[in-house]
């Protein structure tokens, strides 16, 4: 009698084990891909190299801006929609402002981190409220006020613009360059035309820890996670330079237009590597 309820026992116990491992089963989430990755990325800034002011013997601040419709700049720009803990760029900035991690700042004439701005009131500022008088599609077709809110989209943010230092290190013989802030640019149609809005500045040093944490798309292998800090160091990008520090502080577009404009800022990319060729002897 003892073994038959001592089989009864075991019995259950291995139906009820079966029906639970069903249920994880069930429960469990497919694996969407290869092999089960972890979604957030542990990547530390790339370090870079220190810096002192006695070895600094040249130096000169461009301002550069990086155009996402360019082929080789739409990592920049999408996805679209963020999924798979692939973003955008701007959505990597708001979220990183949204959740208090850097600062951004108003933008300024001269461009300084002057004036904080939070998140919130970025929004607010790229949110437009406007009341239009519609006529109705159909009799006695009277007249009514309907109130339209724009809110802010991040697929208009097409432009991004770079705040940088070039400089040569005398200890290390070296032409050298640091980023120093970044600005998103939206591109706003008024009229029929597209104009520029910048947004607001954020300090690259302070961003940098979150630049290296949020992964860019790689169309060339998609096994190797490289992030948006690799991108901004090694220089994968396409650029031009829209104004270089002058004792007029004006930039190319307010003394050159169309194709001289062009040629002013190959004329100051050239410069910059003209200084450091002229410093050996072949």
């Amino acid at each position: 009698m003892k073994n038959i309820i001592l089989s009864l026992i075991l019995t259950a116990l291995c139906l009820a084990g079966i029906q639970q491992a069903g249920a994880q089963i069930r429960d469990a989430r497919p694996v969407d891909g290869l092999f089960a990755t972890n979604t957030s990325l542990e990547k530390e800034p790339i370090p870079l190299p220190s810096i002192r002011e006695a070895d600094v013997m040249w130096s000169k601040r461009v301002w550069r801006e990086i155009d996402f419709r360019q082929k080789m700049n739409q990592p920049f720009y999408y996805p679209l929609e963020s999924h798979n803990n692939w973003r955008s760029f701007v959505n990597v900035l708001m979220d990183g402002l949204k959740e208090n991690k850097f600062k951004a700042y108003e933008v300024s004439n001269t461009d300084e981190l002057l004036v904080p701005i939070t998140h919130r009131e970025i929004l607010a500022k790229q949110t437009d409220t406007t009341y239009v008088r519609q006529r109705r599609p159909y009799p006695p077709y009277d007249e009514y006020d309907t109130m339209i809110v724009r809110q802010f989209d991040p697929t208009r943010v097409m432009r991004l613009r770079l705040k940088e230092d070039w400089y040569f290190d005398k200890q290390r013989s070296q032409l050298m360059v640091r980023i120093i802030a970044v600005c998103p640019v939206m591109m706003v149609e008024k009229d029929g035309k597209e104009f520029s809005q910048p947004l607001f500045w954020v300090s690259y040093d302070q961003a940098r820890r979150v630049f290296a944490q949020a992964p860019v798309f790689n169309r060339f292998n998609s096994a190797e996670k490289r992030t948006y800090d690799e991108i901004f160091i090694k220089r994968m990008f396409d650029s031009y330079i829209y104004k270089e520090e002058n004792v007029f502080d004006r930039r190319i577009s307010q003394y050159a237009t169309g194709l001289d404009a062009l040629l002013e800022s190959e004329r100051i990319k050239n410069e910059i590597f003209n200084f450091e060729h002229d410093l050996w002897e072949y």
